[in-house]
């Protein structure tokens, strides 16, 4: 196993030993009740948010359609102008199904949710209850759908392609990643500022998409030991 696989496990374990402390910890409503009051988020109809927020929507579109072109457009085409090493066409396509499996995931379960937003609890003009998004059976009579951050995962499931770009271009890899972070964290900024999402829906985002992908590159690995002749690069 190469060094960075071992330090994919402990970053995903360190997180989530943290991103359980600070659900703990009740940190979320008082982060909320910092922004927010009975009259709601000051924040909640500023035009950059607002910008951003409808912004990072179109773009994310964008990404994931360049991404889908680079894993099933014709590679010839493709790698016209490619001067480095390329990942293989059927790892792109993998890693590209990551991507989209982030997604739907992360959409999937806050569709699911009954954790509703905190624009929407009775303390900033609502009309639900503060109730752990732990307790996942139970209603705030709100609306609910709104853990985890669905907004979030438009930066975070692109870490993908951090995996898919690290054995062939480890730099390139890593400016992926940096990118992937900060764009998330300034999505998931404008929706706590908005008081569209608590900190731990944005974190827990962050968190299932690195997870998925860890899991994806283990499989990967998996499938090598398993088949030798099976080239993951």
């Amino acid at each position: 196993m190469k060094p960075w696989h071992r330090s994919d496990s402990w970053l995903a374990a360190c997180a989530l030993g943290l991103l359980v402390l600070w659900d703990a910890s009740g940190w979320d409503l008082a982060v909320m009740r910092w922004l927010g009051n009975a009259n709601g988020f000051a924040w909640r109809e500023a035009a950059v948010l607002t910008l951003l927020h409808k912004a990072s929507r179109v773009a994310a579109w964008l990404i994931l359609a360049w991404q889908g072109w680079m894993a099933l457009g014709p590679q010839w085409l493709v790698r016209r102008n490619a001067k480095r090493p390329w990942p293989r066409p059927a790892l792109q396509r993998y890693w590209f199904g990551v991507t989209l499996a982030c997604v739907v995931a992360i959409n999937v379960i806050k569709y699911a949710s009954n954790t509703s937003c905190p624009w929407d609890l009775a303390e900033f003009g609502g009309s639900a209850s503060h109730v752990s998004h732990w307790l996942f059976w139970l209603r705030d009579d709100g609306p609910g759908q709104c853990f985890p951050s669905g907004h979030s995962s438009a930066a975070f499931a692109f870490l993908s392609l951090y995996f898919l770009w690290r054995v062939e271009d480890r730099v390139r890899a890593r400016r992926y990643a940096l990118t992937v972070c900060a764009a998330g964290i300034v999505l998931s900024l404008t929706q706590i500022l908005r008081g569209a999402h608590y900190p731990s829906h944005a974190l827990w985002t962050a968190w299932l998409c690195w997870g998925a992908c860890c899991a994806a590159d283990a499989a990967l690995r998996f499938r090598q030991q398993l088949k030798p002749d099976y080239q993951i690069c």
